[in-house]
């Protein structure tokens, strides 16, 4: 009964309710949405790189920081995996996807130690560095783009092939979202993310390890965004200059929609996955029903600062209990 009280309960159950109201109401509306090949797969397809972003995202913010680089990542590491098929021909796939996590982590742990040693909030530096690597990605790529034909034909299947009936991107991003959710509940050193989230004063003066856990969170949202830029390439087999514009927000957007709390130390990745599901979907959906650009923006930021107001209220509720418990304690 406590299982199935928490799971009635939990943030994220309220946001999966909306996103099946939501594929309710479009289905009603066009039975295409679901009930065609084409609709239940892209149901499933289209948010599962935003997946990869939103996981990684929420790791940062869980530490009470931010990633606004993710999207220019994205843009960087796809366009690598364009120029390794081209520029050596035969390499295995394998070696390419190493690449592009190497290339993200590495990029994810500049800003790590940005803000773990110059003591500079994370907004302000991931910031800066969103356009650097964006400016770095637009000087290499130049007019230049990747086409589909550049690319193996069995990479490109990773991004539209299925098994089973489910597409296999969508399965790479839940044996992502698996093992994240895994390490943050089980691991020590993930639940110290939690607590230096909550206070990062105090989980200093406890003894954690501040400095390294704010390294890996960044280290792991890099590597998992440039994860996702080797997975855009096989998914959409064109790259630009501006592959990944955006999706710095819409990432943050699905962290928080899922319960992720931007003052950190609460949320779990389960939420930023629901959030990203709910928000592509809410962009498919809302034409569909017959809702203009304007009110699909609208909807979106609504939802955003939604979640952010219900945060602060539950959060004044905590503190509130905690004090009429200390006082019953005395």
């Amino acid at each position: 009964m406590r299982i199935l009280k928490s799971l009635l309960t939990a943030r994220e159950t309220g946001i999966l309710l909306a996103l099946i109201l939501v594929i309710v109401a479009a289905t009603v509306a066009n039975p295409s949405f679901v009930f065609s090949r084409d609709g239940s797969r892209d149901l499933l397809l289209t948010p599962s790189l935003l997946l990869l972003v939103a996981v990684g995202q929420a790791v940062v913010i869980i530490t009470r920081n931010v990633d606004l680089s993710v999207g220019s990542v994205v843009g960087l590491t796809a366009y690598l995996t364009g120029r390794l098929f081209i520029d050596v021909p035969g390499i295995p796939p394998i070696v390419v996807f190493l690449a592009g996590g190497l290339l993200g982590a590495l990029l994810g742990l500049v800003n790590g130690a940005l803000v773990a040693y110059a003591k500079v909030p994370a907004l302000v530096i991931t910031l800066g560095t969103m356009y650097i690597y964006r400016g770095i990605n637009i000087a290499w790529t130049g007019s230049d783009r990747i086409n589909a034909s550049d690319l193996p034909k069995d990479f490109r299947g990773l991004g539209t092939g299925m098994f089973l009936g489910l597409p296999y991107l969508t399965l790479i991003a839940f044996a992502v979202l698996i093992v994240a959710a895994w390490y943050l509940h089980t691991r020590r050193s993930g639940r110290e993310l939690y607590a230096i989230g909550s206070d990062p004063a105090a989980a200093h003066l406890y003894g954690l390890p501040v400095t390294n856990r704010v390294l890996m969170a960044f280290l792991v949202s890099g590597a998992l965004s440039g994860f996702a830029g080797v997975l855009f390439a096989a998914r959409y087999g064109t790259v630009a200059s501006n592959a990944g514009t955006g999706w710095e927000l819409q990432a943050i957007g699905a962290a928080v929609i899922g319960g992720v709390a931007m003052a950190g130390g609460a949320g779990t990745v389960w939420g930023a996955a629901v959030g990203a599901f709910l928000l592509l979907t809410i962009n498919r959906a809302l034409p569909i029903i017959g809702i203009d650009d304007f009110w699909q923006q609208a909807v979106v930021g609504a939802l955003i600062i939604g979640a952010i107001v219900l945060d602060r209220v539950l959060a004044v509720r905590r503190h509130r209990k905690l004090i009429a418990e200390r006082e019953d304690h005395r």
